[in-house]
């Protein structure tokens, strides 16, 4: 490792998913000295347009909003210190259900195989010594996030790799924290595990039915990993806030810095690969490897 240094990789499904879940971790390291790397999977084209037109609606441009959206993209990794960003330009499948789904060049209808061999390519490029995704569910169900993490694991296998590997979690005190929250602000709907599909920048079903979400996050005592970046809260937000465009859909924003950095300022994970023996639980994702 003396000719490298050490790297964090980030796979990413859309624009402004690297600020909600690993924005503290990426600045965080950064300014530690590590070398980051983030993968956005797909051009975020089913985001909203200006004036929050939603997909479907009259002058919803997807070509537009995904360059849109990449230049926000940009801007959040410039706020979050990452030194490379890499696009795999793969189209938005919207939420699960959508037509988009099933459309030419989407995400979701990409074979895995072929979404692997370009994730291994850039990971026998990067060397990561930690890899971060979501988990086997995307972490509520979104296809896009779902192929992530199906791409990521097989993209490893390919590439022969073993670095230590992480899942994005949330435990349930903080979603606990996130429904209060939710309420004290007036969203509808429910609890935070429940209108988690709107919190980070995604957009509700188009036809306005309610979709039914699978369990969100993990008992407090099944979290591996908790990483306090706390003090990189500020870079967090800002980087959020950077996604301009998503702005009506991202309800952390509504909180102001301080509320956000008390919520989020620690971001947790599940190590689902390890070589180097560290003991669980942990508190730096690059334990056993510095």
């Amino acid at each position: 490792m003396a000719d490298r240094p050490l790297t964090l990789m980030a796979v990413h499904a859309h624009p402004d998913d690297e600020a909600t879940s690993t924005g503290g971790v990426l600045a965080r390291y950064a300014a530690e000295g590590i070398r980051t790397v983030l993968v956005t999977c797909t051009d975020g084209a089913c985001g909203d347009g200006p004036g929050g037109t939603k997909p479907g609606e009259e002058g919803h441009d997807p070509a537009a909003i995904a360059e849109l959206r990449r230049q926000e993209l940009e801007a959040s990794c410039r706020i979050l210190g990452v030194d490379h960003l890499e696009l795999l330009g793969y189209g938005d499948s919207g939420m699960m259900g959508w037509p988009a789904n099933d459309a030419p060049g989407s995400f979701w209808s990409t074979p895995i195989a072929d979404g692997a061999a370009r994730l291994a390519d850039l990971m026998l490029r990067y060397r990561p010594d930690v890899v971060v995704t979501y988990d086997e569910n995307g972490f509520y169900g979104h296809p896009d996030h779902i192929q992530a993490n199906r791409i990521t694991m097989a993209a490893l296998t390919q590439a022969a790799l073993t670095p230590k590997v992480y899942w994005t979690t949330a435990p349930h005190s903080m979603m606990q924290r996130f429904g209060e929250l939710m309420r004290e602000f007036g969203a509808d709907g429910g609890d935070g595990a429940d209108r988690a599909d709107r919190a980070d920048g995604d957009n509700p079903e188009p036809t306005g039915e309610a979709v039914e979400l699978p369990p969100i996050g993990l008992p407090d005592e099944e979290i591996t990993t908790w990483v306090d970046a706390t003090a990189f809260g500020g870079q967090k937000y800002d980087a959020l806030l950077a996604h301009a465009s998503q702005g009506e859909n991202i309800f952390f924003l509504k909180m102001g810095r301080e509320r956000f950095t008390e919520l989020m300022g620690v971001e947790t994970f599940v190590r689902v690969l390890d070589t180097t023996g560290a003991a669980l639980p942990e508190k730096d994702l690059f334990t056993g490897l510095r």
